[in-house]
């Protein structure tokens, strides 16, 4: 059985009353600058190899077997210690990338600014890292790299366990569970922070936020997740420090806003993104009609589905990261579809045709969209065009149209925020697509008006 969070703090307890016991809990204060390490032994924790991945445990194993260390590091030892089932179980070795692919035949080695090794198991995937050292331990720049701003553009330098521990962002993730003795060793005080429910940057914040920008971005999604207050020297660079998001690859983005918006905490994760000026750096056009106009009908009906997209997750529903890019870019397109009426005289239908295009290739600049997502925003996009085109056999084709659900949904929430004819049309979809076939033609009817008398041919004599 996981841990809860009383026997949690049990084990903090646990632990004060042996910090003098040798042989039980060690500190080591001879650590660069000064980080302490803190152990625990096998039997004054709870954390049990039944609750982790059999496949990374098997890792684990094999690693230590040939004479190499090996460590469950990071997220998956914290929320085992907060009764979490880990999503991931990563690992940390001194064993070499090229050494871990010499053990595992099913070992595929990725990466070029941050050399990872990824052991395959069916669907699952085992992450084992190299130990990463500090980069003035190094000669060249084939192994580690920082640019002229301080970001880390390589990072392959490999030391030993104390220092990796200093290289890790959070001291909650600076946590390391040992296979050869079954004993957990904490770095910074990660326990008490994790049992303070503390985030708390490891080393110098503004120079961590230097080398990796996407930490801030981290620090929220951490926060929220694990609900946690940030510790204030953690977050008081964080609203100045912002416009350092720009150098990170729009890929790389992607898949932060997953993690951000498709996690169950969409909601308390825009609003700290906002707070902090993070926001626009993964919808810069989203930003821009947001600004200065907080509580207007943009931040409706974003906080709006965020909210549904939480309550989707929380109920095991499905959930696709387009729908999301779809609606917080559905009143940019609006904007921009303005702008090229007025500038090229074409109708409101051409333009919104043409905004589509040219706010989704934009965005691609800042955070990449896989085409099959891309796409169906598009679809999401070209419905609300064509829903209110209901006439004749309109409607029962729109109803057929395999994206119909989606587009659905986005004028749902748009009718809930704009009211008016957009939740008049929403709701006429919402009785159509459940209604007998002799109610929806009569619908259709009604909203095609009576039907226009054919004139009779008069034949010239």
């Amino acid at each position: 059985m996981l841990l809860g969070w009383s026997i949690f703090s049990k084990v903090i307890g646990l632990y004060r009353k042996v910090i003098g016991s040798e042989g039980h809990s060690k500190v080591n204060n001879g650590a660069r600058k000064g980080l302490a390490l803190e152990i625990i032994g096998r039997d004054d924790h709870d954390v049990s190899r039944s609750n982790m991945s059999i496949n990374a445990i098997k890792v684990l194993n094999r690693l230590h077997k040939n004479g190499y260390q090996a460590y469950l590091v990071g997220g998956g030892v914290r929320d085992l210690l907060l009764g979490h089932n880990p999503k991931d179980f990563d690992i940390a070795t001194d064993a070499t990338p090229e050494q871990i692919r010499d053990l595992f035949k099913n070992c595929r080695l990725i990466g070029r600014r941050f050399r990872l090794a990824h052991i395959l198991f069916g669907r699952e995937i085992i992450e084992v890292a190299t130990l990463r050292g500090h980069h003035e331990n190094t000669e060249t720049d084939a192994l580690g790299k920082q640019n002229d701003k301080g970001m880390l553009v390589r990072d392959n330098v490999y030391g030993n366990i104390d220092e990796d521990a200093e290289r890790r962002d959070f001291t909650v993730n600076a946590l390391y569970y040992d296979i050869s003795d079954f004993s957990i060793k904490a770095y910074g005080g990660g326990l008490q922070d994790l049992e303070n429910g503390i985030l708390r940057m490891i080393g110098d914040p503004r120079v961590r936020y230097k080398e990796d920008p996407v930490r801030m971005l981290r620090a929220i999604r951490f926060a929220t997740k694990l609900n946690m207050t940030i510790s204030e020297d953690t977050r008081a660079p964080i609203k100045e420090m912002s416009s350092l998001m720009h150098a990170i690859p729009a890929a790389r983005l992607f898949e932060e806003y997953q993690k951000l918006f498709l996690s169950g905490k969409a909601l308390a994760n825009y609003k700290m993104l906002n707070e902090y000026n993070l926001f626009e750096s993964l919808f810069p056009l989203s930003a821009e009609v947001l600004e200065g106009n907080e509580g207007g009908k943009e931040d409706k009906l974003f906080q709006l589905v965020c909210k549904n997209t939480d309550n989707r997750i929380a109920n095991d529903q499905r959930v696709t990261p387009a729908f999301i890019i779809a609606a917080f870019l559905w009143y940019p397109i609006e904007r921009q579809a303005q702008t090229v009426m007025h500038e090229s005289g074409m109708d409101n239908y051409d333009a919104m045709m043409v905004a589509m295009n040219e706010v989704c290739d934009s965005h691609c600049k800042s955070v990449s969209i896989p085409k099959r997502f891309s796409a169906m925003a598009r679809d999401m996009w070209s419905l609300q065009l064509r829903l209110p085109r209901r006439a004749g056999a309109r409607a029962f084709k729109l109803l057929a149209h395999p994206k119909f659900r989606a587009g659905y949904d986005l004028l749902l929430v748009r009718g809930e925020i704009e009211g008016g004819e957009t939740a008049e049309l929403a709701q006429w979809w919402t009785t159509f697509q459940h209604a007998t076939e002799e109610i929806q033609r009569d619908m259709v009817r009604k909203v095609s008006g009576p039907k226009r008398r054919r004139a009779p041919n008069k034949r010239k004599s």
